[in-house]
């Protein structure tokens, strides 16, 4: 089954994954947040990814913003030079459920899913 996106933006995003997102947010009681997407060393193939809501206040020129119906992601731009054309995707399945990532530019990902290399 093909997956829905929302936009064919530097980072792209089904519709599950957004449902999934906005549920968390609301869970948080917060209407003034973002999620912050970006990658940092570390993980077992070398790099991970990493997400987080974070408040919308704390986006800086040196971010870019994508806007999914009214709820923003945030990415920094050095973390864009290895996420850019990303899919965030959503899984509900009890086993390797939860958000995956599908990243055009990795040469190598870890068997989880949540690392990758360039």
């Amino acid at each position: 089954m093909a997956t829905s996106t929302i936009s064919n933006q530097g980072i792209q995003l089904s519709h599950k994954a957004l449902e999934h997102v906005l549920k968390l947010k609301q869970q948080q009681g917060n209407e003034d947040l973002c999620l912050r997407v970006g990658v940092r060393q570390g993980g077992c193939s070398g790099m991970s990814y990493m997400m987080d809501f974070e408040n919308i206040n704390n986006v800086t020129e040196h971010d870019d913003v994508f806007d999914y119906e009214g709820f923003k992601i945030v990415c920094d731009r050095k973390s864009l030079l290895y996420l850019y054309g990303m899919m965030l995707d959503y899984s509900d399945a009890m086993i390797g459920g939860g958000f995956q990532f599908t990243n055009p530019n990795a040469n190598q990902t870890c068997g989880c899913g949540k690392s990758f290399s360039t």
